[in-house]
């Protein structure tokens, strides 16, 4: 096992960053018979299960705001989560291991965790504590007590403009000026043999 040691975003001395992601164990196959680890919908689907389609909708727009920024290789359907600290990593499981990676900069999507919770959530991703505030009087105004409605597939149509508005929000994930290793992960494209430098079973 590695020491742990963070490579921040702001970290210039070296051109790799340490990650750590959980896999299936399936995946080592995967990596021998392709020569690549990618994400498909199938293991989202298998992940899921019952609640996969809405996980799926969340990460393609994830994928498409993301590839704005690192660009997406041909093939690729969607992230590989990473975590960016050996302490607060997903663990292995029976089923599952972890590959600990060198990842070179221009190849990571950093954002932050806990703003993610508001886009599973469909909440708007406020800009502080104020524009929180300002947005939770914002609907109540409107005579809502959340956001909910504005992503109901019954209602969604009526809501337009406040569903763009909360989606546009969502782009604030990208916003890692805390550099918190509790908070802030990484996403990467794919895995390739060059990018392991240990497996955690």
């Amino acid at each position: 096992m590695s020491n742990g040691k963070i490579i921040s975003i702001a970290d210039n001395s070296s051109s790799k960053v340490r990650l750590w992601t959980r896999q299936s164990r399936k995946s080592m196959r995967e990596l021998k018979e392709n020569g690549v680890i990618r994400i498909t919908k199938e293991n989202l689907e298998e992940k899921y299960e019952t609640i996969s389609d809405y996980i799926i909708y969340l990460y393609k727009w994830f994928v498409n705001a993301a590839k704005e920024m690192v660009p997406v290789p041909d093939g690729v359907e969607f992230p590989v989560w990473c975590s960016i600290s050996e302490e607060y990593m997903l663990r292995p499981t029976d089923d599952e291991m972890v590959y600990v990676l060198e990842v070179d900069k221009s190849e990571i999507i950093y954002f932050d965790g806990m703003k993610w919770d508001y886009v599973l959530n469909h909440h708007y991703v406020p800009k502080d504590d104020a524009d929180f505030l300002s947005y939770q009087k914002h609907i109540e105004d409107m005579g809502f007590k959340h956001a909910y409605s504005f992503f109901d597939e019954k209602t969604a149509h009526f809501h337009m403009e406040e569903k763009n508005r909360i989606m546009d929000s969502w782009m604030r994930i990208f916003e890692t000026d805390q550099w918190d290793i509790f908070r802030i992960q990484a996403n990467i494209w794919e895995i390739r043999p060059d990018m392991i430098v240990d497996i955690i079973e």
